[in-house]
């Protein structure tokens, strides 16, 4: 069995390529910095964690202790005068304790660069050619994997692409938008890190790996929109926008930060597209083919369109999908959520607090506000929605499935979880979750959570308009349902006994 090292766990590839080394059966060392942060990943017990720098040659020799094989997934993007050269000091070092370490393979992630010379590169494209050749110069046979924009929730690239295309129905773009790219999905790439263990120890050099389609990110942000249900977008390219201008856009238009936008701005201005296809020589394409853009896009989606989505975002599942979201993702990543959240700590017992969750709607009523309830009712009706006149089949107790005004029951897990989900005319899409979680007093703890994921910009237009009657609607929801289940349990002559 094959002891592999991996390097970068807390980045976006990393963390799910330790979950899939695991899936091969492979014995996996992880070399970081913080461990703090791996602690609570879902793997974390699964791997053995080593505190250290990959640039410090004593937790690097460590680290690379009776390793066959080492995956280098380090790569800064953050722009600076010492960066070119912090880059090839860390790979320097990386190389020189694989190869007295007795490291049999390097597996390296890096970027596919444009045919231009290296000095026309942007720096951060230039460090990852150049970390790459000191790699495969280490001694230790090396496979450089070098991938363009990778599609996945999570991905810089595939965010700032993501946010683009939401919020901006029409928009005034660099010129860069026109240049050709060969976006690839974490899935395969992920699929060629791993089988890249296996492959002959005479193989030292570089791949180009990408998807079936090469397109513009023009072509990207038109497709994305239409495999996420929005309109076409109107695109208008100038060619007055400097890399530092459209990086500072970036940032005011979407999440990713500038420090990150500014580098892949840059990198955008020449082509990415493979020059080769040798790697398929040795990995052949799977059976059913590589991952097409569309079908791509629509698994980085499933975050969102799953149905067991709002259980994933409180963290009662694990992401178990090369496309699902981990803990250690940026906060920027994985699309527009908006929440609002309520937590009361009650004496009620966790089955009377259920019961008061549990006849929530109907001709019970919301709890609060039920002015604004039926004025949304009313508006949902002239949309052509089904505002409140659906009511409820049973006063006491719901039902998966089961309508309750204009909301339906998606998932209900006695006493502890209701889940229900918005089928309002909306430009988006919402779920109210009630979470019923017992204390050690005998009491309970109500955790009250509205999400809302805005459909372009229409949809943030609409959060916006409505939230400030939140205050009205959420805060007194919840007080009352705790109220409501005091009442229940005074009745029943447990509280004061």
């Amino acid at each position: 069995m094959k002891r592999c090292l991996v390097t970068g766990a807390t980045g976006y590839v990393g963390g799910r390529l330790v979950r899939e080394l695991l899936a091969h059966e492979y014995q996996v060392r992880v070399l970081a910095r913080s461990p703090e942060k791996v602690r609570d990943a879902a793997w974390a017990e699964q791997v053995e964690v080593v505190a250290g720098d990959a640039g410090d040659p004593v937790s690097a020799a460590l680290a690379m202790r009776d390793i066959d094989v080492a995956y280098y997934l380090l790569h800064s993007l953050q722009e600076g005068r010492n960066l070119e050269q912090a880059e090839r000091d860390m790979a320097e070092n990386f190389a020189t304790a694989a190869r007295e370490q007795g490291v049999k393979r390097i597996v390296y992630l890096g970027g596919l660069a444009p045919s231009i010379p290296l000095e026309k590169m942007s720096p951060h494209m230039r460090s990852r050619v150049e970390v790459g050749r000191i790699l495969q110069a280490s001694g230790v046979p090396t496979i450089e994997l070098r991938a363009a924009v990778v599609i996945g929730s999570g991905s810089a690239s595939f965010e700032m692409m993501r946010y683009l295309t939401e919020r901006l129905p029409a928009m005034i773009t660099p010129r860069w938008v026109r240049t050709k790219t060969q976006p690839i999905a974490v899935r395969d790439v992920l699929r060629y890190l791993v089988l890249a263990a296996e492959l002959p120890p005479e193989l030292n050099r570089s791949f180009d790996i990408g998807g079936p389609e090469v397109m513009s990110y023009q072509d990207m942000m038109q497709r994305y929109a239409k495999v996420a249900g929005l309109p076409r977008r109107i695109i208008l390219p100038i060619n007055l926008l400097s890399p530092q201008l459209s990086s500072h856009w970036v940032n005011l238009v979407t999440p990713v930060p500038k420090a990150i936008a500014k580098p892949l701005v840059r990198s955008l201005s020449h082509p990415a597209t493979c020059t080769e296809s040798d790697i398929k020589e040795w990995i052949p394409d799977p059976p059913e083919g590589l991952i097409n853009f569309d079908e791509a896009v629509g698994l980085a989606l499933t975050r969102i369109q799953d149905a067991e989505v709002a259980t994933r975002w409180s963290g009662a599942a694990i992401p178990g999908r090369p496309s699902d979201p981990l803990p250690s993702d940026p906060d920027w990543a994985g699309g527009t959520l908006y929440e609002d959240i309520r937590v009361l700590h009650t004496t009620a017992s966790p089955e009377n607090l259920w019961a008061a969750v549990d006849c929530i709607g109907g001709d019970n009523g919301w709890y609060s506000a039920r002015l604004l309830w039926e004025v949304r009712g009313f508006i949902d009706r002239m949309a052509g929605g089904v505002g409140l006149r659906r009511g409820r089949r049973d006063p006491n107790t719901l039902r998966v499935g089961e309508a309750v005004d204009f909301w339906r029951v998606e998932e209900r897990l006695p006493p502890n979880l209701m889940r229900l989900r918005a089928e309002m005319k909306m430009p988006g899409r919402a779920w109210l979750e009630f979470t019923v979680e017992p204390d050690e007093t005998g009491g309970a703890t109500l955790r009250q959570r509205a999400v809302y994921w805005p459909r372009s910009f229409a949809g943030h237009a609409y959060w916006w308009s409505v939230a400030p009657f939140h205050a009205f609607v959420f805060p007194p929801m919840a007080q009352h349902i705790v109220e409501r289940a005091e009442a229940r349990e005074l009745a029943s002559g447990r509280i004061g006994v």
